[in-house]
């Protein structure tokens, strides 16, 4: 499997997605509605028309995340399955109001974590927009790997693409993408929990927490 991994690395986006969804009968494309997941989606459609894509509607995105969304479907003919854990009423209920302020990292255990576990667990592989660039802790981000977490191959076909590699492609090809990036959102999270940031400088900004959680190893 190590071999394969190191091959990976010289493929191409295109061909790293090609590899996974020709050799893997039930692909999950994980979909962020960011501007990676719009590249991907774009890909992904252009090679296979065959391929599955989700979305963790935490029920707590940005309306601009929601409009995304519908734009993508529209543009691709295609339908992204949302997931979501318990309400938040169910959430409020159970842990007070606002939990993403109280214990971030249970809010977002809960409103992905857990739904995502429970869609991967009927895939063989899956597909997320990770990019080494982003941060330190994606930094050694490869193409292709074992993802013991959830048993299953995860890609990360744009791991070396450069922002400036990401944005050329969806000028390039006319893609719809997420408006709040075009106001300084350079990653976009849930609103409650997201501000305007470099990089993901802007994620749980003023706390120490940097990941969700999704792509702990």
């Amino acid at each position: 499997m190590r071999n394969l991994e190191l091959d990976l690395e010289r493929f191409s986006a295109e061909q790293v997605l090609a590899h996974v969804i020709d050799r893997h009968e039930r692909v999950a494309i994980a979909c962020s509605f960011q501007k990676e997941a719009s590249v991907i989606m774009h890909m992904a459609t252009q090679i296979s028309r065959d391929v599955s894509f989700f979305t963790l509607d935490t029920g707590l995105h940005f309306a601009e995340t929601y409009d995304t969304w519908r734009a993508l479907e529209e543009r691709y003919d295609v339908t992204v399955e949302g997931l979501r854990g318990i309400s938040l009423d169910e959430q409020r209920a159970l842990h007070g109001d606002k939990l993403w302020e109280s214990d971030p990292d249970l809010c977002c255990s809960i409103r992905k974590v857990v739904p995502m576990r429970e869609r991967l667990a009927n895939a063989d592989a899956w597909v997320a927009g990770l990019r080494r660039d982003q941060s330190d802790e994606r930094a050694s981000t490869p193409k292709l790997h074992w993802d013991a977490k959830h048993g299953l191959w995860k890609a990360n076909p744009l791991a070396d693409w450069t922002e400036r590699e990401v944005w050329a492609y969806i000028f390039r090809n006319d893609i719809p993408y997420n408006l709040l990036h075009d106001r300084d959102f350079e990653s976009i999270g849930c609103e409650p929990c997201t501000a305007p940031g470099a990089g993901r400088a802007g994620r749980w900004a003023g706390t120490d927490k940097v990941e969700c959680g999704l792509h702990a190893a």
